[in-house]
């Protein structure tokens, strides 16, 4: 399944200028709806979805869109800061830029063998490069001390297994409609002049 645009995925272009906008958008209304927190039995944080946009958009369109979308967000979360912990764009920014590059290069290592299992471990890294940098960063400049870091694990843990499992449906969902495809078993293009 080729999901990436055909042209080079380094290259910017008109296209992923308009992708990398629209999945910024998405992250930051995932924020202010706060639709892109999700409440985690048991911990006492929120699984948050609003990075998956930046890993989206790193597998659909390589890895300028994700770093771009990935910014949006970054930018998005230090200008929203109330706590006083994302003011410095080394925490709040700097480690978002990182989530679709990691993310792209995970998916290009894998995509050849398998597109679904190459867009879940992209899930999977990206959000793994976000909670990494982030929390890094944040103990790195003293915001946080190294002894919350074992209740940010349960909360990451679940921010993983939802970016893996969102990541390949979303991008498989985005396949099938770039296709033109009505099913994703159909394997005959559509007849337009049958509607």
């Amino acid at each position: 399944m080729a999901t990436m645009s055909q042209d080079r995925p380094t290259t910017l272009n008109t296209r992923r200028i308009v992708v990398a906008g629209v999945l910024g958008a998405i992250a930051i209304v995932l924020g202010v709806t706060r639709l892109g927190f999700i409440p985690v039995p048991n911990v006492s944080g929120n699984a948050t979805i609003m990075h998956v946009p930046a890993i989206i958009g790193a597998v659909l369109e390589g890895p300028i869109v994700g770093v771009l979308a990935g910014g949006i967000f970054g930018v998005f979360s230090m200008l929203q800061d109330t706590t006083g912990l994302f003011t410095n764009p080394l925490v709040s920014v700097l480690p978002r830029l990182l989530i679709g590059l990691f993310a792209w290069l995970a998916y290009r290592s894998l995509a050849g063998r398998n597109a679904d299992l190459a867009a879940a471990v992209a899930g999977v890294v990206g959000t793994l490069t976000n909670t990494i940098f982030v929390v890094g960063a944040l103990l790195i400049f003293g915001l946080i001390p190294f002894a919350v870091v074992p209740t940010i694990i349960p909360q990451a843990l679940a921010e993983v297994v939802i970016a893996a499992v969102l990541t390949p449906l979303v991008v498989r969902g985005v396949a099938l409609v770039r296709s033109g495809r009505t099913s994703a078993t159909d394997t005959t293009p559509r007849d337009k002049s049958s509607f």
